[in-house]
């Protein structure tokens, strides 16, 4: 990678100000590591893939890989238009903005903070009470899962502090282990045949819309979280109005196929007429049965290590969005000038993700001092407040995709400006409405039988989701009003 020179503007007595523009030629495949790593294969394998046999259309569960996939692909081709014409890196924060208005604009971002931020705190429950129950089992010195999960803080922080080139680097390398173990699991089916040969059963209308589909759709398009964030990575790619659609596209196909592929792995593995048994026994191991099943004890070993790999790759993916959201926000105005500032040597938005290293460790003592359970209720509630706000946050960006290209009509293209959107906005828009109503099983919301309620915790957590677009547009417009020199920064950022 050829060297990279940061933006800056001069200071006062002839010096150099702080740079605060992000800079650098990262290439789409560079960009497509770091996006699909977000996504976290091998977690989503292991964990919600299970869930959604169990929970929603069972043996037709893969199927909604690739239905959701198709949805995510025609919302692409809106977001792809609108990247080649809004020369910005704040994604959902820029085209919302563009299509629908400032405050809807700035609605968007916090939005898309809450997000990232819940399914990043999210997944440090996780990996913390993975870690902690893994050194235990070695007969090392049992130590808290927030304890874990604060050290993996500390690690992601570090690498977000330096340059983006030395993330992708090792979000590469990580995810190229996860897709690799997963795919020789699906060899391993594929050659001796699965529990009961393999069949396209999983592909059949009757079969998929079997059970529960709505809340299989959910569990689907939870999967795909991550990939819609290649725009905020525009400043720091290679001729971004090529770069940034073809990661998108890419990005999205890749997932689809791969999750399509490995579920239906799953299946197979284990026979249609077995799979909801051995779901049912214990979901959240049954990677590592089918793993030691057909690879052996040394895959076993291996899926083991991957998993907490996997995780530790998922958080620094949506660390480095977040501190790039934050950055563009605090370009805008929105945020203290200091979260806007780059790293005159590492070129990286280090002060932005000094906040959200902050920000994540004082979230994991919090939950620590409550004594949340770090995967029954760290990792459930926040997980299912990411998934709801980034149905809503794609739906929103689809719309103002369609009045924006309606409006200025510098696009003449049909598909790709109207039809392909509307499309995705309605795919994503009946998703958002199966979540919203199965929302209480999503979080663990559940009475004693197993019923989903709309309990206190629904209640809170779907008023997060609420609570945080308002205070974007009530930011907005106080800002309008009391501080229109800010006001004309938001112009700037978002047009």
């Amino acid at each position: 990678m050829s060297a990279l020179v940061p933006t800056t503007a001069p200071g006062p007595a002839g010096q150099a100000a702080p740079p605060r523009a992000l800079t650098g030629r990262l290439g789409p495949v560079a960009i497509v590591f770091m996006v699909v790593a977000a996504a976290a294969p091998l977690t989503v394998v292991g964990g919600a893939a299970p869930l959604g046999i169990l929970l929603g259309n069972g043996v037709g569960f893969p199927a909604l890989y690739a239905v959701s996939g198709v949805i995510l692909l025609l919302f692409s081709v809106g977001l792809a238009a609108m990247t080649r014409v809004v020369p910005r890196p704040g994604a959902f924060f820029s085209f919302v903005g563009y299509g629908l208005g400032r405050r809807s604009g700035l609605a968007a971002a916090y939005l898309a903070l809450l997000t990232y931020t819940t399914i990043q705190v999210s997944v440090y429950g996780y990996v913390g009470f993975i870690l902690s129950g893994t050194f235990a089992s070695l007969g090392l010195p049992v130590l808290p899962w927030w304890l874990w999960a604060l050290g993996v803080v500390a690690v992601v922080g570090v690498l977000g502090y330096r340059h983006i080139d030395l993330s992708s680097k090792v979000l590469g390398a990580l995810l190229v282990g996860e897709v690799g173990i997963v795919l020789a699991v699906v060899a391993g089916v594929l050659l001796t045949g699965g529990a009961e040969g393999l069949s396209a059963a999983p592909f059949e209308p009757s079969t998929v819309l079997s059970g529960s589909p709505a809340i299989g759709l959910m569990f689907a398009i939870a999967a795909f979280i991550g990939f819609e964030a290649t725009a905020i990575f525009r400043d720091e790619a290679r001729d971004p109005e090529r770069t940034i659609p073809r990661a998108t596209y890419a990005a999205v196909i890749g997932i689809a196929v791969f999750y399509t592929l490995a579920s239906w792995g799953l299946v197979m593995a284990w026979g249609p007429s077995h799979v909801l048994d051995v779901v049912a026994a214990d979901p959240g191991g049954m990677i590592v049965a089918t793993t030691a099943t057909y690879l052996g004890t040394a895959g076993e070993v291996i899926v083991q290590v991957l998993l907490v790999t996997s995780m530790f790759a998922c958080v620094l993916s949506f660390h480095n969005v977040i501190t790039r959201y934050q950055h563009t926000m605090s370009n805008a105005g929105l945020l203290p000038a200091a979260v806007g500032s780059v790293h005159p040597r590492h070129l990286s938005p280090h002060t932005s993700s000094f906040v959200q290293t902050a920000t994540a460790a004082v979230l994991v003592g919090v939950f620590a001092l409550l004594g949340l359970d770090p995967v029954l209720q760290v990792f459930t509630w926040f997980a299912g407040v990411a998934t709801l706000a980034i149905a809503i946050l794609m739906a929103v960006t689809s719309l103002a995709v369609i009045v924006w290209f309606r409006r200025t009509r510098v696009d003449s293209r049909r598909w790709n400006t109207l039809v392909a959107p509307t499309l995705g906005l309605l795919g994503l828009a009946a998703a958002a409405v199966a979540i919203v109503a199965n929302f209480p099983l999503l979080v663990g919301d559940v009475d004693a039988a197993g019923a989903q309620r709309f309990g206190a915790v629904s209640a809170v957590l779907l008023g997060l989701v609420a609570l945080f677009p308002l205070v974007g547009w009530v930011q907005a417009a106080i800002l309008r009003r009391r501080r229109p020199e800010s006001y004309a920064r938001i112009t700037e950022a978002i047009g």
